[in-house]
């Protein structure tokens, strides 16, 4: 899988598409394209995996594991997973055909729910260029809200 294919991958999954990519990322036009058949610039690629929170290496394939989480992130997860796991517990906490559920059972649960929380948080990370996080200045946002709905 190239560079763009996975660009374009990680776009779907955003509900949006690489033209509206490259100009969120105040990219050229046709930028991200070239990268079917060319080498990116590392400062663009980085751009790039910073916005969809992967990692360089997953963006160029050496990796297929899409991202890591923040040490808070994941510390909340073990938290919330660790709450669920003393309810799940209980003698009513999770039963199956009437019978409490086994051990086995109740950490496959919460492997499973650990691992979709994990990917909600991945999915739903909101991408906030630097420019907006020092303060920019408001008529470079509202010039950008512009071109950004013109497409």
């Amino acid at each position: 899988m190239t560079v763009l294919e996975r660009i374009q991958e990680l776009c779907k999954i955003r509900n949006t598409n690489v033209s509206k990519l490259e100009i969120e990322l105040q990219l050229g036009k046709g930028t991200l394209y070239k990268w079917g058949k060319s080498a990116p610039n590392s400062d663009k690629l980085e751009k790039v995996a910073d916005y969809f929170n992967v990692s360089v290496d997953y963006l160029l394939g050496r990796t297929e594991q899409l991202t890591t989480l923040s040490e808070k992130d994941e510390k909340d997860i073990a938290k919330e997973i660790e709450k669920l796991r003393e309810k799940l517990k209980l003698s009513e906490g999770l039963m199956f055909d009437g019978e409490p559920a086994s051990e086995e059972a109740i950490e496959s649960v919460l492997d499973a729910m650990s691992f979709g929380v994990r990917q909600a948080k991945i999915i739903n990370r909101k991408y906030t260029p630097k420019k907006y996080l020092d303060g920019g200045d408001v008529d470079d946002k509202s010039q950008d809200w512009k071109a950004y709905k013109k497409i």
